[in-house]
């Protein structure tokens, strides 16, 4: 697949320019830019009958590229349209790779480094982020929700790097992650109970591993009832819950001023009065605030980057170190094995199949800087089964009147 090609271009340019002239909104009139391109396809098509220049081997497909390049993403667009895609990146403009179901491929996409440049202005628009040299790192949410982050030269070596995560509706409850194989009916059953219970829940697993699409999905079994209200960085939840506040942060201005932080938000999502809080992801000192809010009694979820649930308690105790000298671990790993109730890992195999590898339930202890966690579902001949253990804490279970014996019940060897 090429780049855009010259008469894409030149048509695009007398598109652009209609547009400006007669003052049109193509973002209130959805067809404007399909008839403007007919036209514009069809004019240029009459002026190479006169020999003007080379005809259009394929008019319509001429247009669809136009409307693509003013109103989508150029050459993008077709990954952006086929729903088997998951993510796209750019590492150089003749190196540009999608993702299906896991697996990278290199595609035969050849871009220019202004193509590159212009298709991520224009991801930026509706964003109000900016990347320049001040600021050569950028998050942000593009309109369909999916997830755009760049990096520019010279912090990359001589080409701007694009990756964007797809935003994907097709997994929206644990349900469908049993029918694709991520997880087994008993383990689905287990973990509805515990978001009904509302047990605090730790989503862990390296990048890519689905953590976000976990979290969407343990959030199904939520109580109709319930207030949520999500923390990020960047938009990426997508909840199916009827009262929900989703917040994100905010980049600093060209003066410096104006940034609102993931610790800020939290601090500010404590007063809107939630039933339960869901941070998108941990990596620093806001850790230290969910865990004060989830000690506080509040349910909550989270996500953190990590090889295993034992590593990723140890992080979640490390992480609140980073608020301050204030802060030691004889306070914070007490607070994290008394607050965190589960931690579901995930992992991808090299086939690109995303599923839960281990469930593991902290008992409320610790032992030195470790928290004492007991695994009730590990893989096992391939398979998530349960181990025979059972959680050390059924408080919250019982007071929401469920039974988790139920569902981990006999095991067999």
């Amino acid at each position: 697949m090429d780049a855009m090609t010259d008469p894409v271009r030149t048509i695009a340019e007398r598109v652009r320019t209609r547009v400006l002239r007669e003052g049109v909104d193509l973002a209130a009139d959805d067809g404007a830019a399909a008839r403007y391109a007919r036209e514009e396809v069809r004019r240029y098509s009459e002026r190479a009958l006169a020999g003007a220049h080379a005809q259009l081997g394929d008019e319509q497909g001429t247009a669809r590229e136009v409307v693509a390049s003013i109103t989508g993403y150029g050459p993008l667009q077709p990954y952006f349209d086929d729903p088997e895609v998951e993510e796209i990146w750019i590492n150089a403009p003749t190196r540009v790779f999608i993702a299906r179901d896991g697996v990278a491929e290199l595609t035969t996409l050849v871009l220019s480094d202004r193509e590159v440049r212009e298709l991520v202005e224009r991801m930026l628009q509706h964003s109000g982020r900016r990347v320049d040299l001040s600021s050569p790192f950028v998050d942000a949410s593009l309109p369909d929700g999916s997830r755009l982050h760049v990096a520019i030269p010279d912090v990359a070596r001589a080409h701007w790097a694009v990756n964007i995560r797809k935003f994907q509706r097709r997994i929206r409850s644990l349900a469908q992650l049993v029918e694709l194989g991520s997880l087994p009916t008993r383990a689905s059953e287990f973990l509805r109970m515990s978001v009904l219970a509302g047990a605090n829940i730790l989503v862990s697993g390296a990048t890519h591993t689905g953590k976000t699409t976990m979290v969407n999905a343990l959030m199904s079994a939520a109580r109709t009832g319930e207030r949520v209200v999500t923390v990020e960085e960047t938009f990426e939840l997508d909840l199916d819950v009827r009262d929900l506040v989703a917040l994100q942060c905010r980049q600093p201005s060209l003066e410096g001023t104006g940034e609102i932080t993931l610790r800020r938000l939290i601090k500010e999502a404590l007063r809107m009065r939630p039933d339960r809080l869901i941070v998108g992801e941990v990596r620093e000192a806001e850790s230290l605030d969910l865990l004060i809010a989830l000690n506080s009694g509040l349910p909550g979820m989270c996500t953190i980057h990590a090889n295993s649930a034992r590593d990723a308690l140890a992080k979640l105790c490390t992480l609140p170190l980073l608020a301050g000298r204030n802060i030691d671990s004889s306070f914070v790993v007490p607070t994290v094995a008394s607050c965190i109730d589960l931690v579901v890992h995930l992992a991808i195999d090299r086939d690109g199949m995303r599923r839960v590898v281990e469930i593991a339930a902290p008992t409320g202890g610790c032992t030195g800087a470790s928290v004492d966690a007991d695994q009730l579902f590990i893989v096992r001949g391939g398979a998530l089964v349960p181990t025979g253990a059972r959680p050390a804490r059924l408080e919250k279970f019982r007071d929401a009147g469920l039974d988790p014996e139920m569902v981990l019940g006999e095991v067999h060897a």
